[in-house]
């Protein structure tokens, strides 16, 4: 579903290159196009100066956005079904004494979240949250893991060892 969905923004917008990072952004944001033909996040709309600025977009590419979406029923579909993930603990991790672990992937790396949740579920360490970048997005994705605990540094040498990271990080 992942490549289809792509393949079918990347066809509908191909020739429009805001087109695009507004759609991409809508995705990364988790925001969706209603049958009012608003964008929002969960019930809070979003507008379209807003979205523009997020996306770095003139506003005009926002509202042709909207109407490619409307006009097309399998990426209304798509678009309209899109929910907010909630809130990622990272930034408040240390705060509120958890841990937090970025393992930076190769995006060609399939099973790396089994693996390094393996590890870590072998130390008896709890994982609070799971977020990972989609690698249709980004050419190294970030896998960050915020843990029950804060970790210390010695399982940094374990994910070293797996073959498709480039970088791990413990806060």
């Amino acid at each position: 579903m992942r490549d289809k969905m792509w393949e079918k923004i990347n066809e509908k917008f191909k020739k429009y290159p805001a087109r695009i990072r507004v759609a991409e952004k809508m995705i990364e944001l988790g925001l969706s196009l209603q049958e009012d033909g608003k964008i929002y996040c969960g019930n809070l709309k979003i507008s379209d100066k807003a979205l523009a600025t997020a996306a770095d977009v003139d506003r005009r590419a926002i509202k042709s956005t909207i109407e490619v979406i409307q006009n097309d029923p399998e990426l209304f579909d798509l678009f309209n079904n899109i929910m907010p993930a909630g809130t990622l603990l990272k930034n408040i991790a240390k705060k509120i004494n958890l841990g937090v672990i970025e393992i930076e992937v190769n995006s060609e790396n399939e099973g790396m979240l089994a693996i390094i949740t393996h590890i870590i579920s072998k130390k008896g360490i709890n994982i609070r949250q799971a977020y990972a970048e989609d690698s249709e997005m980004q050419e190294y994705p970030l896998l960050t893991l915020i843990t029950e605990n804060p970790i210390d540094g010695e399982l940094i040498n374990e994910f070293r060892k797996i073959e498709g990271i480039n970088r791990v990080s413990i806060y």
